[in-house]
């Protein structure tokens, strides 16, 4: 049985989202989809929600941490709540064939940020125009990059928390796939970490008639490849998730010539720092003991590059928004589905454990979902719908209400509620 706060928060969230002005919204999501920025350019995303946060009233900064953008709605005293959308696209080509597809040759809202920035946008909206129903204090913010993980470092760098109100508490929502209509809440680990790491093989270039008077790092960067996909299956405890995957391979620049260097680029998806070390020490020895094999001139280089760090929800904040989310949409549309392997920066935000809750929308369209072969088992079908980072990514219109709709109650469940103000819940 849902707590009054909850009920309460439920049906003011409903009450202040019934008229939701969804043509307008879902024309800024077309709009944004249409016009992808990639990571620390997104002046364009940026100055659209700019532009709708001043709209709805909330003193409106630009320029944090780069294109960062930040709205504060005072109102009164309360809770200070964070409510974050990422804005970055990624270097994909679309192949959607949407009406509203990229007109941006190589880039494309792939991970679904266009639709979070059209979510804070709409919530903010809302929220203000409702603000005679909740006390406390609002603070909007559309991070730049988090696709490389340097938009929550860069804003906090220049002062987020220096120039805008602390959080009592940080919300935040991703796109994800899965049939449109469901709010996946994990009370704990819910988010990997992720480790770029670039090893560079140093060999002894020449003729490509002449490989005997060469040292080819390509054979030895092909060896260090083979080896590594022991890391995970012959070092790592199976009850240990991990995942190392081989990204980028590089080398050369003719047919008939053999290079001097050879570059292998891997990401790390990890859940603790314990198996990270581990598996850092694997990549360490095998490009150090196949580079000492294939008798290459110097050691191999092992550069440690972007770095996202693991999401944990704080279970007591994420329980609470969860239980508002199972009153406004019902209980079967929340579960645990457990931890994901993806990655974040959005827990870079929460400085000194600032306590934060972090879910997933689903946002499969349903014939897409109905047609995708799965045989009856969900983890199947799943992989068999274009996830995020896919060409094919194309989330449903319908969630755009809905995800405004989570981003509300989720901010009133923390934010407090004003008994002279309370409405009652129309529809």
């Amino acid at each position: 049985m849902a707590s009054p706060s909850s009920s309460l928060a439920a049906r003011t969230a409903l009450d202040l989202t019934a008229d939701l002005p969804v043509p307008a919204l879902e024309d800024l999501y077309r709009d944004l989809h249409r016009h992808p920025e990639l990571s620390l350019a997104e002046h364009r995303t940026a100055g659209l929600l700019a532009q709708s946060l001043r709209k709805s009233g909330y003193g409106t900064t630009e320029g944090v941490g780069g294109t960062g953008v930040v709205g504060v709605l005072r109102n009164g005293d309360g809770p200070t709540v964070l409510l974050r959308a990422d804005m970055d696209a990624l270097p994909v080509t679309e192949e959607t064939g949407l009406p509203y597809a990229s007109t941006v040759p190589g880039v494309m809202h792939a991970c679904g940020h266009d639709l979070h920035v059209t979510w804070l946008a709409g919530a903010a909206e809302a929220l203000a125009a409702g603000r005679d129903t909740w006390r406390g204090t609002l603070v909007l913010v559309g991070q730049p990059a988090e696709e490389t993980g340097e938009g929550a470092r860069a804003m906090l760098a220049d002062g987020l928390y220096d120039r805008f109100p602390r959080p009592d508490a940080l919300l935040s929502q991703h796109a994800a796939p899965g049939p449109a209509g469901l709010y996946p809440h994990i009370p704990g680990l819910i988010m990997s970490a992720s480790t770029d790491v670039d090893v560079i093989v140093h060999g002894k270039g020449g003729h490509g008639s002449r490989p005997e008077t060469t040292v080819d790092p390509v054979v030895t960067a092909a060896y260090i490849v083979t080896r590594l996909q022991t890391v995970v299956s012959r070092e790592i405890a199976a009850r240990d998730s991990a995942v190392l995957t081989v990204g980028v391979i590089e080398a050369g620049t003719r047919h008939n010539i053999i290079p001097a260097t050879a570059r292998i680029a891997l990401n790390l998806r990890t859940q603790s720092n314990d198996v990270r070390d581990r598996m850092l020490a694997a990549i360490r020895r095998i490009a150090q003991g196949e580079c000492l094999a294939a008798g290459c001139p110097s050691e191999p280089e092992i550069r440690v590059g972007a770095t996202f760090p693991v999401t944990v929800n704080d279970a007591t904040l994420d329980e609470q928004v969860a239980e508002v989310h199972r009153e406004v949409f019902g209980a079967g549309t929340v579960f645990d589905p457990g931890p994901a392997m993806g990655s974040e920066d959005f827990a870079h935000l929460a400085v000194d454990q600032l306590p934060y809750s972090y879910w997933f929308v689903t946002t499969t369209p349903a014939d897409v979902w109905n047609a995708a072969d799965g045989s009856g088992d969900l983890m199947t079908q799943l992989a068999a719908v274009p996830s995020n980072h896919s060409p094919l990514f194309a989330p449903d219109l319908s969630v755009v209400g809905a995800g405004v709709r989570t981003l509300v109650s989720g901010a009133l469940a923390v934010l407090s509620a004003r008994a002279d103000g309370v409405r009652v819940a129309r529809g």
